[in-house]
């Protein structure tokens, strides 16, 4: 953490759940899984953390998928796919955006290009296999 951020244990709980899962959650599935453990924490609390934690360079926002914001601890270059029907938010590491996208922008327009995000949206595998089955049926 940055310095001059005081130290918390909710702070601290709040960027270890979201670092031990890779469901690129919202604020709210936060708050939700942290709830029990921390009975005094309120979702103003959460928004508040996730956004310093944004600010800092230590997560990212995925952005909003079915109206909720998602986040992210891997703040690597990566791809990610969102389903269209379950709304599940998928790495996919071995599509790696390349840096050839910055370079590229920057010698074009003369911005300074730093990164980019690259989002594949579509019907994940999970869906595709419930609506074969509802086909078969």
């Amino acid at each position: 953490m940055e310095r001059g951020t005081r130290y918390s244990k909710k702070r601290e709980a709040i960027l270890t759940a979201l670092c031990m899962t890779d469901c690129h959650p919202t604020a709210e599935w936060l708050y939700q899984q942290l709830k029990p453990d921390h009975p005094d924490l309120s979702l103003g609390t959460v928004y508040r953390n996730l956004t310093l934690f944004r600010q800092q360079g230590v997560i990212r926002s995925v952005g909003v998928v079915d109206g909720h914001e998602r986040f992210d601890a891997n703040t690597k270059n990566h791809t990610h796919f969102v389903c269209d029907r379950c709304h599940a938010v998928i790495d996919i590491p071995e599509v790696a955006p390349g840096e050839q996208v910055e370079r590229d922008v920057g010698q074009k327009y003369g911005f300074r290009a730093e990164r980019h995000d690259l989002t594949v949206f579509g019907t994940c595998d999970q869906c595709m296999k419930k609506e074969t089955k509802s086909q078969k049926i």
